[in-house]
């Protein structure tokens, strides 16, 4: 009898060993989630097959009743990570399966195969000699009977033992059922809007940037919301969605918890691009506010006692108590914590980390008392990017948001959960538009999101009629930018991130960079041959691309593991300028040699651009407070403007900086340093692109905006629970 290994296959640069669950791409491990390995297996093993729909659910999920939707987004998952080099190896038949298209090897194993020699072999050699040493003499029949009768008894054994091992074997799998069987899952039966404005409920479009902007009472939610470009903390009725405005005493509020009585909210005040704000306590009810001691943050939550705070700073959680005293470190992370969480009990926090170069964001859990910290669902989604969970109140389910390929969706996983648990999170929404910051009712029986569909449409400011008027007709797009001669223009198309290039009347676009590549701020070249951009890459660190406008694979400037944003030509097309994010400074790189040096003195610095004629590069200040400039020929800097300030652009003659604060755009002199307002964006609502909201500038200088024509609203998730 002998023990068959399970296979190795081989398929393009990849190699399945099944039997160790290991997937590897040309040597390196890939990491898979436990179900996609599974889903991978059968495929690759049925390969060339149209395999139905049903036959996959019963073959990855055998045991449990799942619904389409967990399939197709593990067959996304798994088309992501393995078309990166652009392959295509699943193939879809519409309303029926799935195929392995790509060419699959059986390379076999090269482990030692298990191998127990037959009894009966050795006893049919044994009689062999004996017949050989007495060849001539008669065997007596009732010799042969023995024989017979205890070769017949072996066979009985045999067979009784093989009985014996399947009985256990079948006892031992109905007992791992039991045991091992994944539970009943929870499932969204309908969705109810609560709000119809469509106004932003303070929503980034970058997942890592998430707070908590959605805190749930017991008969209102409450969120910040955009109107007019105001930031508001509203109110809104379950009952009937009817919105009212909470004043307060400081203009940027950000909602962040709700108390344990129901009656404070913790507010931050948004007062500076630092990340870091004021924390106020604001009554639901009107009446005085009152700050947190003196304390900035990023992110609080209230202890379920209603006695102390945790609020997240810099890479630290602390914990205060709630009139502002005794503040004490709780624990420090390695990236910077956000949207920190406590367990129903009070016994441990949940919070999001942000990876600071790769932007990522994963959820981990620390005691009450600061110690055992470790990583929630570890390699659950990689690369990572899990954040803003809740507890439902009786504690049995955790729910938060996960941003895949793109796109984000609630989930939700019942407790104890975590690396040691067999519990699989279960995925609630599935389109058509984004779902965030999920908020449970105190009954539990509904979960309380912000869907947003997000679009938008250029509109450029015209001078003489003073209106923003349509600009580039059905292109929602952010990050404009036009060559020399003003033909032709390069764009990143919002939300999907893919950079195209046409001409400036629409004709002629040509795509440039395809998933998983997402495209930040492109600028041509002085002679409109190439572009240069940064690019997002899930899980890694930014990094400045060039690419021929004429198509064709972009190609990396610098292989160090940093983060590089913001390029920008000098007038002869031999350097780029560009910022690096890890040291907030400025720097240069020769295009021939690829040489990188510092600009000196540019600590502190960011979003530069150089001069028409060379001789200035002009800068902002990380805190986005003074507009410099540096001369390249003395080496000197000087402050050209103390003032709010983003998206800095040089006129073609060199004699003025357009830039924005935002509300408005300005354009400023160099030779004296008088500013002038050009538009009031008052009244305009500016879609929320990638880095924020973005104003750019036509070939004539004149601003051009993304309104936002998407939709951003209040729904309860009605859902059901094992």
């Amino acid at each position: 009898m002998s023990h068959q290994p399970k296979p190795i296959y081989e398929f393009g640069p990849f190699r399945l060993d099944a039997a160790e669950r290991l997937l590897s791409r040309d040597g390196e491990v890939v990491p898979l989630q436990p179900k996609v390995f599974d889903l991978l297996v059968v495929m690759v093993e049925r390969h060339g097959r149209l395999l139905e729909k049903d036959e996959l659910l019963k073959a990855v999920w055998p045991d449990t009743i799942v619904e389409e939707v967990n399939l197709a987004n593990n067959i996304s998952i798994l088309r992501k990570t393995l078309s990166e080099n652009g392959e295509r190896f699943i193939e879809t038949a519409p309303k029926r399966g799935y195929r392995f298209v790509a060419c699959v090897k059986n390379v076999g194993d090269d482990r030692a195969e298990l191998t127990i020699p037959e009894q009966n072999g050795s006893q049919s050699a044994a009689a062999e000699g004996e017949q050989s040493a007495n060849a001539d003499e008669q065997i007596p029949a009732r010799s042969a009977v023995k024989a017979e009768s205890l070769a017949s008894k072996i066979k009985r054994y045999q067979r009784g033992a093989l009985i014996a091992l399947a009985v256990l074997i079948l006892l031992g799998a109905v007992l791992a059922y039991f045991v091992l069987r994944t539970p009943p899952r929870p499932k969204v039966l309908g969705y109810t809007p609560i709000t119809n404005d469509g106004h932003p409920k303070d929503f980034p479009l970058i997942a890592a940037r998430a707070f908590h902007p959605l805190v749930a009472g017991d008969k209102q939610l409450y969120f910040t919301e955009v109107v007019g470009g105001n930031r508001l903390l509203t109110q809104a009725s379950l009952a009937d969605g009817e919105t009212v405005v909470i004043p307060t005493e400081f203009a940027a509020p950000l909602v962040l918890d709700l108390s344990p009585n129901r009656t404070e909210l913790l507010v931050a005040n948004q007062t500076s691009a630092l990340g870091e704000w004021p924390l106020w306590v604001v009554p639901v009810k009107g009446g005085p506010s009152r700050h947190v001691g003196s304390i900035l943050c990023h992110g609080a939550a209230w202890a379920p006692d209603g006695k102390k705070i945790i609020y997240a700073y810099g890479s630290e959680l602390y914990q205060i108590e709630s009139d502002g005293t005794a503040t004490r470190k709780l624990v420090t992370v390695s990236g910077r914590p956000y949207s920190p969480r406590w367990s129903p009990d009070g016994s441990r926090l949940r919070f999001a980390i942000q990876d600071l170069k790769t932007f990522s964001t994963s959820l981990w859990e620390v005691s009450a008392d600061g110690g055992n910290l470790h990583q929630f669902l570890p390699g659950w989604n990689t690369p990572a990017s899990l954040c803003c969970g809740n507890w439902t109140a009786d504690g049995k389910y955790f729910v938060f948001q996960s941003w895949i390929a793109w796109t984000t969706n609630i989930w939700a996983i019942r407790e104890p959960a975590g690396s040691h648990s067999k519990s699989e999170p279960t995925l609630l929404t599935n389109g058509p538009m984004d779902f965030w910051y999920p908020a449970p009712s105190r009954d539990g029986r509904r979960i309380y999101v912000v869907g947003v569909k997000r679009r938008g449409e250029l509109a450029r400011y015209d001078a003489k009629t003073q209106s923003f008027e349509s600009y580039l007709p059905n292109v929602s797009a952010e990050h404009l930018d036009f060559s020399l001669d003003g033909e032709w223009v390069t764009y990143v198309t919002f939300p999907e991130g893919d950079l195209w290039r046409s001409r400036v009347d629409g004709s002629e676009r040509l795509r440039l960079s395809f998933p998983p590549i997402r495209a930040l701020l492109p600028r041509w070249s002085p002679d409109g041959k190439r572009i240069a951009f940064s690019a997002v890459i899930p899980g890694k660190p930014r990094k400045i691309y060039i690419v021929s406008a004429e198509g064709g694979a972009p190609q990396q400037l610098a292989a160090e593991e940093r983060i590089e944003v913001d390029p920008g030509w000098s007038p002869d097309g031999k350097m780029l300028v560009f910022g690096i994010r890890d040291t907030q400074t400025i720097h240069l790189i020769d295009l021939n040699t690829l040489e990188v040096t510092r600009l000196p003195g540019s600590e502190g610095m960011y979003s530069p651009r150089w001069s028409p004629d060379g001789r200035y590069i002009t800068t902002l200040s990380t805190d986005a407070q003074r507009l410099m400039l540096f001369d390249r020929a003395s080496g000197k800097w000087n402050v050209l403007a103390t003032t709010t300030a983003g998206w800095p652009h040089w006129s073609k003659d060199g004699k003025y900086i357009y830039f924005s604060d935002f509300k408005a755009s300005f354009r400023l002199r160099i030779d004296d340093r008088q500013i002038e307002q050009l538009a009031s964006f008052k009244d305009l609502r500016v879609a929320p692109g990638y880095t924020g909201p973005w104003i750019g500038w036509a070939p004539d200088d004149s601003p051009l905006v993304l309104r936002d024509t998407g939709i951003q609203d209040v729904y309860a998730l009605e859902w059901q629970t094992p």
